[in-house]
């Protein structure tokens, strides 16, 4: 959720009949967070590894942000995906996706 809204007063549904009660129009995307969270300065040329393939509202920020490279983990066909890769294809940002060699990772913090 953008700052100053306390998570338990909006909706995390997926699926309603009225979109209004969802969390589609309230959430921030991981990309939007890390973007307008960071210093502008360092971002130039950098590398986001995302786990989905951007949306094409995040890929505008992406490419404002002068980020260069995607790694994303999965992908999916649908208009927003194929937008994006328009976009980055014709702001020369490179994307490749993540062959990971292993099915998990396991962090023990204690």
């Amino acid at each position: 959720m953008p700052n100053g809204c306390n998570d338990d007063d909006m909706p995390w549904g997926k699926d309603s009949s009225d979109m209004f009660n969802t969390k589609y129009l309230y959430v921030c995307h991981a990309e939007m967070n890390a973007i307008a969270n960071g210093n502008s300065a360092q971002f130039k040329d950098a590398t986001i590894y995302i786990t989905r393939f951007p949306c094409n509202e995040c890929a505008k920020l992406i490419i404002q942000s002068g980020i260069k490279t995607v790694i994303y983990l999965k992908d999916k066909d649908c208009i927003e995906t194929r937008a994006s890769k328009r976009l980055f294809d014709a702001t020369k940002v490179n994307y490749s996706q993540f062959q990971p060699i292993r099915s998990q990772i396991v962090i023990n913090f204690e």
